[in-house]
């Protein structure tokens, strides 16, 4: 069996990952998400799996793709990974209702 892991891999796992938090998010408002460790910690890892995933994307796909903010993706994977205790839950939250889906729009 061919795991072929190329760009289109690397979307679809974001896409899967994006999928996911917008069902798990759908009816969260920003306390909700403060009060529920077990959804925290859900969506922490998923934005960091869509950071990984999108640090494997060729810099050919992402040249032409210069609309989705790269940088900021990787920088917030850095940002939970290396400060997971001081992470601001708000921005988190409005990452996962407001910037979210408008990259899944760009993807």
């Amino acid at each position: 069996m061919d795991n072929i892991k190329d760009d289109s891999y690397f979307i679809t796992k974001i896409k899967e990952d994006l999928a996911f938090i917008f069902k798990h998010m759908e009816n969260v408002d920003s306390e909700g998400l403060r009060q529920n460790e077990v959804l925290q910690d859900s969506m922490l890892f998923r934005l960091i799996q869509i950071s990984e995933n999108a640090k494997r994307i060729s810099y050919e796909f992402k040249g032409k793709r210069q609309d989705i903010p790269w940088t900021a993706l990787y920088g917030l994977r850095n940002r939970i990974v290396h400060d997971y205790g001081n992470v601001d839950l708000e921005i988190v939250y409005t990452t996962l209702k407001e910037d979210l889906p408008e990259l899944l729009e760009r993807m």
